[in-house]
């Protein structure tokens, strides 16, 4: 039975690595898979069934027509990750598995170190789609000016919009031109451009780019030179990204120590638990439980309120 159990939390690991590592190394964006998917469905049918295990099929039918599976979609949209909502479900409880095994035979064989790796490997997949969202929306940020400046010597160039937003797909790096790739393509399908406007806001939830899609569709409707508006545009958000990098040196220090701080304790707890589950259970004996439960519950509460204080006073509004 003990070789059954580490053999599947060895196996759990590997599919978890090997479904990260595809969603990596992935050369089809996401966007593109979902807008060629009923043309690829028209011309093999066949082939596509095939190509996918009838219980992540099944899986998937399921959870896409769930309001929780199109958030997930969202999310994972958001990420560029290369995963259905049905196998980001599947890969989430891979990871809480892997990990509850693994702290399980490390814990000593304890119903509660299975519950802490089941936590942690609750967190794992949800904290690496928030940091590729983040960093994938702090680069489209800092691709934004180039690309308005890029739309705007198109629409002086005598460019329609379409086709200033066309040159953007074609000559900007990702992630934007794989963004504006996808919004060139609905507007090609026949969704109107506002639509396809508001659907990228959805994916990239930019305050910067909030402005461009409110200009663009303002100038449809009221008329007036967009080139000159974007052109303004681009201006304040260079000084907004130069100002925020600027905040951003400057604050990283408290930022960091805040997040170290607040971590350090959680993490020596953990590993006290591992190493010497025997000092940690002096707070949980009976002639000691009140006092270690309202030392775990004082101790939890002041770095709860430092870290929310270190981050208030690194948090600056530009």
């Amino acid at each position: 039975m003990i070789t059954v159990l580490i053999i599947g939390g060895g196996l759990a690991f590997f599919l978890l690595i090997i479904g990260v590592y595809f969603s990596v190394t992935s050369e089809r964006a996401l966007v593109e898979e979902r807008l060629s998917k009923l043309l690829e469905e028209e011309k093999s049918p066949k082939a596509s069934k095939e190509s996918r295990g009838a219980l992540t099929d099944w899986v998937n039918r399921r959870v896409e027509k769930s309001s929780f599976g199109d958030r997930i979609a969202r999310e994972l949209a958001r990420a560029d990750l290369k995963f259905k909502p049905g196998e980001y479900i599947a890969l989430y409880a891979i990871s809480i598995a892997g990990f509850a095994m693994v702290a399980f035979f490390l814990g000593g064989r304890l119903l509660p170190s299975a519950l802490i790796g089941a936590v942690m490997g609750a967190f794992v997949p949800r904290l690496y789609v928030k940091r590729q969202q983040g960093r994938r929306l702090l680069r489209f940020n800092e691709q934004l000016p180039d690309m308005l400046n890029l739309v705007v010597n198109g629409l002086r160039a005598g460019f329609s919009t379409m086709q200033s937003l066309e040159s953007v797909s074609k000559e900007m790096p990702p992630p934007i031109c794989d963004e504006f790739r996808r919004v060139v393509q609905e507007m090609q399908l026949g969704i109107p451009m506002e639509r396809a406007l508001n659907n990228l806001y959805r994916r990239i939830p930019s305050e910067d780019l909030d402005f461009v899609i409110t200009a663009i569709n303002v100038q449809r409707e009221v008329g007036g030179n967009l080139a000159e508006i974007l052109d303004i545009i681009s201006y304040t958000i260079r000084e907004r990204i130069r100002i925020k990098g600027e905040i951003r040196v400057l604050t990283s220090q408290v930022m960091y120590s805040g997040r170290i701080l607040a971590l350090m304790p959680v993490a020596l707890i953990l590993i006290l638990w591992f190493i010497n589950r025997d000092y940690m259970m002096t707070f949980f004996v009976p002639e000691n439980r009140l006092c270690g439960l309202i030392a775990l519950g004082t101790a939890a509460l002041m770095i709860g309120i430092g870290y929310f204080v270190m981050t208030k006073i690194a948090s600056v509004e530009v």
